[in-house]
């Protein structure tokens, strides 16, 4: 009997009654049981029982294919706390060498934060901009602020190497926010890749390096920094500007521009932010909903380059959904998402421009007069 690897309460809370079964793209996608959040866990507790060895072919095929999105978790009744269940499922199973390779790397290259600190300012000095830039060393707080710590922009493991353009552009919208060179991961890749732990120990020390509000252009780092640091010390973007849309609109071809929201999966299912980067983009833009704004682009971290050919599939329908709405741009509150829309986007020789909201907010043209 294996014994210790869930937490008994959480892992006895589901009732097996197959609400979540309609809200799980795999689900959707395979017609498959096991592929669903109810026969996930039913072969979590065949693991916690001694039913199935820890080498059984199932239990790591299953614990590698799911997204992580947590759309199951708002639609259950019994209020199981899903994502918490399939990190603690990781740390098991993906324990030592049995941990992917890509990912790995990926969360060896998220501790150096050296070469995080490189890679952003080369990006940011290929784009034409100063490296300099990316270290304000002073700046007021913002109003509101809930302590004299002041407000910090956390520039993203990653994102400040693929879309440093996107903490600029945070940075015009909001001069108030500093932005710390001086930042590593928050530890989100390590939590959702096996290491529960490290992840937690990232977010702390983060937390420590960044007194006061932190504001992240990342649903899914503010997912974890709220689970870890508490949600008094963290905003998703979306929520730190709320209220203070700029003044004006977004035209395109002369046009109030047509515009679209991908949700960020752990920022909704997570936090339960949906609501203020749609009403953001009503104040600038004709907005227009997609059927699936709520379901999984198929980026979920590091899913994508995991299991691409289950994450192009769930991609295409996406991109068949935002090309039938008639656009002019798709907006993404999170990196992943945002790559991952870029990328099927430009395969399919799409006319849609796939932007982060930030991009999105610095290029509305102040009301005449």
């Amino acid at each position: 009997m294996t014994g210790d690897v869930f937490d008994p309460e959480q892992l006895s809370r589901c009732i097996s009654c197959g609400f979540c079964l309609p809200a799980c793209p795999t689900y959707a996608l395979t017609g498959d049981e096991a592929s669903s959040p109810r026969g996930r866990i039913t072969l979590m507790r065949a693991l916690q029982d001694g039913v199935l060895p820890p080498d059984d072919a199932t239990l790591a095929e299953q614990a590698s294919s799911c997204l992580g999105c947590r759309a199951c978790e708002p639609v259950c009744p019994a209020g199981v706390e899903y994502g918490s269940l399939l990190e603690q499922w990781r740390v098991h199973q993906w324990r030592g060498r049995r941990r992917p390779v890509l990912a790995r790397l990926l969360m060896l290259f998220a501790e150096r934060r050296r070469l995080l600190r490189l890679l952003g300012l080369l990006r940011r000095a290929a784009a034409g901009a100063s490296p300099s830039a990316e270290v304000p060393t002073s700046a007021p707080p913002a109003d509101g602020a809930p302590d004299a710590a002041g407000v910090q922009l956390l520039l993203g493991c990653f994102e400040r190497g693929l879309f440093p353009e996107v903490s600029r552009a945070a940075q015009v919208l909001d001069p108030a926010l500093t932005a710390p060179a001086v930042q590593g991961c928050c530890g989100a890749l390590h939590a959702h890749n096996g290491d529960l732990a490290g992840g937690e120990r990232m977010a702390h020390r983060l937390g420590a390096e960044l007194p006061g509000t932190i504001v992240t252009t990342s649903g899914g780092c503010a997912a974890h920094l709220a689970a870890v640091l508490g949600r008094d010390r963290v905003r998703e973007l979306s929520q730190w500007l709320t209220g203070r849309a700029p003044a004006g609109e977004l035209r395109v071809d002369g046009r109030r521009a047509r515009v679209t929201l991908q949700d960020s999966c752990h920022l909704r299912n997570g936090l339960g932010v949906y609501a203020e980067p749609r009403a953001l983009l009503r104040s600038v833009a004709h907005y227009v909903e997609l059927p699936s704004a709520a379901t999984c682009c198929g980026a979920a971290g590091t899913y994508s380059l995991l299991r691409p050919r289950e994450s192009r599939r769930i991609l295409a329908a996406k991109i068949d959904e935002i090309e039938a709405a008639g656009v002019d741009l798709v907006v993404t509150v999170n990196p992943g998402c945002l790559r991952q829309l870029r990328t099927g986007l430009r395969r399919r020789r799409s006319t849609v421009r796939a932007v982060h909201l930030a991009e999105l907010l610095v290029r509305v043209t102040p009301p005449s007069g």
